[in-house]
């Protein structure tokens, strides 16, 4: 007899939350957001707005955002004192603000100071920095340069053309194509290098930008003639054959409600692979741009049954075998689909994720050590991770280290589904996308 399944809400997503506020705060008047993420990394991104020059006031659980109005302010911008501080921008450990927030300030005006943890301090700049350099943005790097903390001098997009890679991160571009539109003229952003990791966080950022009616077309290059293209039609990059022409036109405020996240929802979905029951996850959009909604496919690539109906998504357990997944457009799934791995029976292969190894930890390597504690056999190289399950050791205590990374203690707490009591070195983690996970969790676990 088919069990009943456990009914789960999907918080918010966390990639939509920082880019809706971004957009709303860069667009004159007041735009009210609903259902936004309340986590670290987006209270990190709230601050930075705010010492942009934006407001941001919660009433009734909807953010009532009152934008900038000629775009973000710091410190010694026009009119100012000369001998007035920078505007602090404290990124803590949050890389998507960090990545964001620092292309959206240098098309502003005045001064602004970049830094955070010290884990922050660790994760390359130089990319960005480069760009924006490249566009008029002045750096006094305190410490080694390509890296925080360091004083921004900004005075606005000047130059009509630049370049990025999309190589270590797609964050790079989508924090251009925010700032872009507050420009006084047109900007041209191509996309350049080896390789294109990421692509549906940069469609993301298209879609917030197109919903707050900023201006930009995609044109792709074919044979010697650049062609516009409907963005949405775009499925993966190669470089050099992609190109944004973003108009000066500002944003519109607007009335606006964040979807749910895939990405945090993937640790549930999974649950329902793993464990002894179904589980429905409700608030998710099927037909969702968020690149982390293939988890579906992968899930069930392994076996499990994946039913998709009005009342949300159904996962089902099945007996689960190994796959070999290309996971460099959806890098945040790694550490659940580790995970889930080590239940198969047969190995699991990982490619495409060298850039795994400068997020919150070298992921890569942290997803290794830990699913290794169960007793798999596991192996990475520069960018592939190898998992070959055994017996898992039902009955007994398992310490796991964390590494103050919130996807390592989400996806390791998927183990408390093999019967073993999961310890976890810093739970409160979790705190920087989902603070409320492990009220959530309970409902999996009983």
């Amino acid at each position: 007899m088919t069990k009943d399944p456990i009914i789960i809400n999907a918080p918010a997503s966390k990639s939509l939350s920082h880019r809706t506020l971004i957009a709303a705060a860069l667009a004159k008047g007041v735009s009210e957001i609903s259902s936004a993420l309340d986590s670290d990394d987006i209270t990190r991104t709230r601050g930075c707005l705010t010492a942009c020059g934006a407001s941001i006031v919660e009433k009734d659980g909807v953010l009532v955002v009152t934008g900038m109005e000629d775009g973000p302010e710091g410190g010694n911008a026009d009119g100012k004192r000369k001998d007035e501080a920078p505007h602090e921008l404290f990124m803590h450990e949050s890389g998507t603000t960090c990545r964001l927030m620092t292309a959206v300030a240098a098309a502003g005006k005045g001064t602004f100071r970049v830094h955070g943890a010290p884990r922050m301090h660790e994760r390359p700049m130089a990319e960005l920095t480069g760009a924006l350099s490249g566009l008029g943005t002045k750096f006094d790097f305190e410490g080694e340069k390509g890296f925080l903390p360091f004083v921004m001098t900004a005075n606005g997009y000047k130059k009509k053309n630049v370049e990025i890679t999309l190589e270590e991160s797609s964050q790079y571009l989508s924090g251009l194509l925010l700032g872009a539109p507050m420009a006084d003229h047109e900007v041209t952003i191509t996309v350049t290098g080896k390789k294109a990791v990421s692509w549906p966080y940069v469609a993301l950022t298209l879609r917030i930008m197109e919903d707050f009616k900023a201006g930009f077309s995609v044109e792709v290059l074919e044979g010697r003639e650049w062609k516009p293209v409907p963005w949405r039609s775009i499925k993966h990059v190669t470089p050099g054959h992609v190109r944004f022409i973003v108009r000066p036109t500002g944003y519109q405020n607007t009335g606006y409600a964040v979807e749910g996240d895939w990405s945090n929802a993937s640790y549930f979905l999974a649950a329902g692979a793993v464990g002894p029951r179904p589980v429905m996850i409700k608030g998710l959009a099927a037909d969702s741009l968020q690149g982390d909604r293939a988890i579906m496919d992968i899930l069930s690539q392994m076996g499990a049954s994946i039913k998709v109906n009005f009342d949300g998504i159904l996962v089902e357990p099945g007996r689960l075998r190994g796959v070999e997944v290309d996971m460099g457009r959806c890098p945040d799934l790694v550490p659940t689909v580790s995970a889930v791995a080590a239940f198969a029976s047969s190995p699991t292969t990982i490619t495409n994720v060298a850039h795994l190894r400068i997020k919150e930890t070298d992921r890569l390597a942290a997803c290794a050590a830990e699913v290794a504690r169960t007793g798999c056999e596991t192996e990475t190289t520069d960018d592939s991770l190898i998992i070959r399950p055994s017996a898992l050791p039902r009955g007994r205590e398992v310490e796991f280290k964390t590494y103050n990374d919130h996807r390592l203690a989400m996806s390791m707490s998927l183990f408390e589904l093999a019967d073993m009591k999961v310890s976890l070195d810093n739970p409160a983690c979790v705190g920087k996308s989902f603070p409320g996970f492990f009220d959530e969790w309970k409902k999996i676990t009983g």
